[in-house]
């Protein structure tokens, strides 16, 4: 079991990178700690590619990345966290590499010793594909043009780098294998000179090379290698193996085990080939650590029994945000989303047909290789062997279309019925779905996933096909599905569920009630560093659910207003109310050209993620440049904006008292709190890399200072603009969390609430109330009561005395949330 001293009271999440790095990290540990924060939560910081902006890109798992800094930095981290009594969590990445430098050396000698290697078994290589010409050599799609033309246009050259033959293109090297210089030249010298002079030269040595350089384009097709998701430059790792991860894990558990570290963050858990072999070793070797992993469950899908202590928080995220909308609004929105854009609102349909064009395009080899794998499943099976391989890959991958969830986790012998009833409904749609198919393939196929059925071949693919439907749900729905399924926007979040709009307050207490019995110290979070929107712009946009008729024809007097700015090459009506969505949400108060190049930022990556018009690697150039004239065009029209202004300031309070009512929530439910960096403040803040600029820490320690000893009545009517509340309640909540840890620890029970649905509540080990409202557009509710516990309870945040029946008026009289401490019994 996790020692209870590395548990965290709250958690803090910085992005370190070159222009913040462990120094960085270091001085604004005494404002963490001031702010209530007991353990800081770095990005990833082993050795990542030069210049990472996040770290996720490891080239080296056994140093400290130079560019933070390196050791002496660390060092000072640390005893920065000493001094102040503080710890600290890191991200781990062991899926996957980064092979797009020399420094990653085992990738290198990879490439240069082919399967002959002694780290060839680290990655996940195919050798022996179906395709010969790709047999014990690995595919390198890194060439901007075909390889004929490359090499014909003399981009590529033989070099001599840190005393070794290299093979150059750019501003990328390639080893070259000793033994492939001699058949040309047993003088190094020579050889290079041959080759540069001839282009026949350098193609046959190429050929003898233990990899293949190749068009980019073809990594959808033929790459031999698993990747993260759709990323070549990312090269998965078999974490199974324990050289592997014994590699990988060497110096953050060397950290752990010398008590410079406390916890670790696991990185995309669901790519792993065994997650919870994976985690068994892995707690074995860290008895005491915090261990979360980054997981995405699905609308009522629980975390697997592994020895973590929960998530990093994604589902507390969508859960607390539902609360907050206005379900009643449900048919307004879904009724204009089909009157402006003429699209059926039919998630599902459309989640299907998302997750095939990704396996048809950027996914296409991962299914490939997964078909290869059941065609020699069948092959054994002298009922199935006559299924073609076209039917056998049409079979998987309308099964893949129709997983409802990131994954399951059959192990041999071992079938959870959860599970099972999850692979049945998969193939089962699947069959309807492909009645060309006949049954049988289905059924068979069903059996195999479900570990019904015995054999290496079978096991290697339930295997295979458990890590890569991750990779299709997430490519296909969250980054596609989630950019063009625009009927309410705030809904698309990471682990979220935009068919289901919003929530009722039994279901939220419910599933607080369920993380307090079964995963008490599971982080929870408003916004992380993969979120689309912050925090802030999902509680201004959950506003609009309360004035969905208001909503749904000021977008039309939009439409016909901005009519005139669409051009014949777009956009188009989905992504038009996309950016009037993405307006609102962000509005600053005034056009600034900031904000400006922060919203056509957005609709750049919008559109290119939706994949619809315009693509990362199809790229439409009219279509981006109509978007961007448009979104241009129309924040410069003074008429629109003028009005947006109109439309938005009346929510802009509303806004931010959801704001306080998700921090205040989060702060003090089941779990451990996290803050993404900056986030103290109001922040309206979009995806990456929107969310990833410069905070100000020295703007939020003055403010710090300044709101000590002042009340939220004081800070409510005069300072709430510059997100003074929302720091106030950060501080406030978190101090109550260290004067009060048994009552965070202990039960939780829904707070009784009569004469309303406009407020809810909960207590806290019998010593510690939560109140805060909800739906504010229509001001407070003075029909609500709630019923405190027996006693006299002091608002933390005005310091008014309470008991017996408060009615929610009184409440939230000097500030727009409660936080009630015991006082007296």
């Amino acid at each position: 079991m996790t020692d209870r001293r590395a548990i965290p009271r709250a958690t803090y999440r910085v992005q370190l990178h070159r222009g913040f790095g462990f120094d960085d990290a270091a001085a604004v540990v005494p404002y963490l700690a001031r702010l209530g924060i007991s353990h800081l939560y770095c990005s990833p910081y082993l050795q990542a590619v030069l210049g990472s902006m996040h770290g996720y890109d490891v080239v080296d798992h056994t140093r400290l990345s130079d560019d933070l800094g390196g050791p002496d930095a660390h060092a000072r981290l640390v005893d920065a966290l000493d001094a102040a009594g503080m710890s600290h969590i890191v991200d781990v990445v062991p899926n996957h590499m980064a092979v797009t430098e020399r420094a990653n050396r085992l990738w290198w000698e990879v490439l240069r010793d082919g399967p002959e290697s002694r780290y060839a078994g680290f990655f996940d290589i195919d050798w022996d594909p179906p395709e010969s010409k790709l047999r014990r050599v690995v595919l390198v799609p890194i060439l901007g043009d075909r390889y004929g033309r490359v090499l014909e246009g003399g981009q590529l050259a033989v070099d001599m780098a840190d005393g070794e033959v290299v093979i150059r293109y750019f501003d990328h090297v390639f080893p070259v294998a000793p033994a492939s210089l001699t058949p040309i030249s047993s003088d190094v010298d020579a050889a290079i000179e041959a080759a540069n002079k001839d282009v026949e030269v350098l193609h046959e040595l190429l050929e003898r090379q233990h990899y293949r350089l190749a068009y980019w384009k073809t990594a959808g097709q033929e790459l031999n290698y698993r990747r993260f998701f759709a990323v070549n430059e990312l090269v998965a790792l078999r974490a199974e193996n324990p050289d592997v991860f014994d590699h990988v894990h060497s110096l953050v558990l060397d950290l752990v085990r010398s008590g410079r570290l406390q916890g670790l963050r696991i990185d995309h858990i669901d790519g792993l080939r065994d997650p919870e072999d994976y985690l068994q070793r892995l707690r074995g070797e860290a008895p005491g650590a915090y261990l979360v992993v980054e997981k995405i469950l699905e609308l009522g899908e629980s975390l697997a029994d592994w020895p973590v202590e929960g998530t990093t928080g994604y589902d507390f995220m969508n859960e607390i945000f539902r609360v907050f909308m206005d379900q009643s609004a449900e048919k307004t929105f879904t009724d204009l989303y089909s009157e402006i854009t003429g699209r059926v609102a039919d998630i599902a349909e459309e989640a299907r047909l998302k997750k095939h064009h990704l396996m048809r395009t950027e996914l296409s080899t991962d299914v490939d290789r997964l078909a290869d794998l059941f065609v020699q499943v069948c092959e054994a099976n002298r009922d199935l062997r006559d299924y073609t391989r076209r039917e056998i890959r049409s079979a998987i991958a309308e099964t893949l279309a129709s997983f409802p969830v990131y994954r399951t986790y059959v192990r041999r012998g071992d079938v959870d019925l959860t599970d099972e009833h999850r692979i049945g409904t998969a193939t089962a749609a699947a069959a309807d779905q492909r009645g060309d198919i006949e049954p049988e393939l289905f059924a068979y196929l069903a059996d195999v996933l479900a570990a019904r059925m015995d054999g290496d071949e079978a096991t290697a693919f339930r295997l295979r096909f458990q890590q890569t439907s991750g990779a299709v749900m997430a490519k296909g729905v969250e980054d596609t599905l989630f950019y063009t399924y625009n009927r309410f926007v705030a809904l698309n979040e990471v682990g979220g569920d935009p068919a289901t709009f919003g929530s009722t307050i039994d279901d939220f207490h419910a599933a607080m009630a369920a993380r307090a019995a079964r995963l008490p110290a599971s982080m929870i979070a408003t916004s992380t560093h993969d979120t689309k929107r912050s925090d802030d712009v999902r509680a201004r946009l959950a506003t609009l659910s309360e004035v969905g008729e208001g909503w749904a024809s000021t977008v039309e007097r939009w439409m016909a207003h901005n009519a005139g700015y669409r051009l014949e090459a777009g956009p188009d009506r989905n992504d038009e109310y996309l950016l009037y969505q993405t307006l609102v949400g962000t509005w600053p108060g005034e056009v600034s050209p900031d904000w400006v190049e922060r919203i056509v930022g957005y609709m750049r990556k919008a559109s290119k993620e939706a994949k619809e018009h315009t693509s990362w690697i199809d790229p439409d150039p009219d279509y981006d440049d109509a978007l961007e004239t448009f979104a241009r065009d129309v924040l410069r029209d003074g008429d629109f904006t003028s009005d947006l202004a109109r439309f938005v300031e009346p929510l802009v309070t509303p806004g931010w008292i959801n704001s306080l009512a998700q921090a205040l929530v989060k702060f003090t439910a089941p779990g451990v709190p996290d803050t993404y960096q900056g986030q103290e403040l109001w922040d309206l803040s979009l995806v990456d890399p929107d969310n990833r600029r410069p905070v100000d820490y020295e703007r939020r320690m003055e403010l710090l200072e300044h709101i000590d000893g002042m009340t939220g009545h004081d800070l409510w009517e005069h300072e709430r603009d510059g997100g003074a509340p929302k720091l106030l309640v950060t501080v406030t909540a978190l101090a109550v969390r260290r004067e009060m840890p048994e009552a965070f620890a202990g039960s939780y029970e829904p707070l009784p609430i009569e004469h309303s649905d406009r407020g809810f509540g909960f207590v806290r080990g019998g010593r510690v109330v939560t109140l805060v409202p909800r739906w504010p557009v229509g001001g407070v509710d003075h029909d609500g009561v709630a019923h405190l516990p027996g006693g006299v309870w002091r608002d933390r945040f005005t310091g008014a005395h309470h008991e017996g029946a408060l009615r929610l008026a009184d409440a939230f009289a000097g500030f727009p949330v409660c936080l009630l401490t015991k006082e007296s019994a």
